[in-house]
């Protein structure tokens, strides 16, 4: 049995293959994950744009990866 695709991707349809639509939907979920802050160490971390990070407790910004801290 086929592993099933994440949710966010199913969207696409059946366009752009299934492989593709399963790289871009692990690096989605990825992305929009909290993370540990650095700083404080809050589970609030959310990735506001490509490589800026921002922590909801404590209101500092940061740089990182571009997908995860």
């Amino acid at each position: 049995m086929a592993k099933e695709l994440p949710k966010s991707t199913r969207r696409f349809g059946a366009r752009y293959g299934r492989r593709v639509r399963l790289k871009y939907g692990l690096i989605e979920r990825d992305q929009r994950a909290k993370y540990k802050c650095p700083y404080c160490s809050a589970v609030k971390v959310k990735r506001i744009s490509v490589g800026i990070w921002e922590c909801k407790k404590c209101q500092v910004k940061f740089t990182g990866k571009a997908y995860k801290v």
